[in-house]
């Protein structure tokens, strides 16, 4: 199967999962359901993602793919860590916030076994808290910021930029937010987190 079809195929495969996990939940949302949807062979989706877990990890993945990839290339460009956090942040706030995330993240709420809150920390957070890690500690090397460690500054700018804006979509009371809300935001939380590693010690 070529690249291209085996990608669209994919896409397929993991908007049928969405609507299944909406509908159903992760534990009752199964492999064999997911193919019927789709229209595609349970072998297909074991071959492509080895089970259910693989399943949603890469859909976690896929979600934070355009995340995953401008942090990489700011960081092998050796662009300015701070100009380059500027650009991605609203990318991984509307992600974070999307329709997408939401339902994964509600899922795993209600998922008893922890499987699925595994694979979105595996797939998501872990993925990309590293490459924000190694950007700062760029940004830490050339002077420009102080933190105690380049994981610390992470956790800084995370909380900043995110606080608990996803705790309130996923249970409800916050509507999915615009542009505007979305720059605003980066804004507040890069000008908050210069003043903060201006006077960390």
């Amino acid at each position: 199967m070529r690249d291209e079809t085996r990608a669209q195929r994919q896409l397929q495969i993991e908007e049928a999962a969405y609507a299944l996990l909406g509908e159903k939940g992760y534990g009752a949302t199964s492999m064999l359901s997911v193919a019927r949807v789709a229209r595609a062979s349970n072998e297909t989706l074991y071959r492509w993602y080895g089970d259910k877990r693989g399943l949603f990890k890469s859909m976690v993945e896929t979600n934070a793919r355009d995340i995953r990839a401008a942090l990489r290339d700011a960081i092998d460009c050796g662009a300015d860590p701070l100009a380059s956090l500027e650009k991605v942040a609203p990318v991984l706030l509307t992600m974070l916030l999307g329709e997408k995330a939401v339902l994964l993240n509600r899922a795993a709420a209600a998922d008893e076994t922890g499987e699925l809150g595994a694979a979105l920390a595996e797939g998501g957070r872990n993925a990309v808290a590293p490459l924000i890690e190694a950007l700062l500690r760029q940004s830490m090397e050339s002077g420009a910021i102080r933190a105690p460690s380049a994981a610390t500054a992470a956790e800084w700018f995370l909380g900043l930029l995110i606080g608990d804006l996803q705790i309130r979509r996923v249970i409800g009371v916050l509507p999915e937010p615009g542009a505007d809300f979305v720059a605003d935001r980066v804004a507040g939380a890069l000008a908050a987190f210069r003043v903060l590693c201006a006077n960390a010690s």
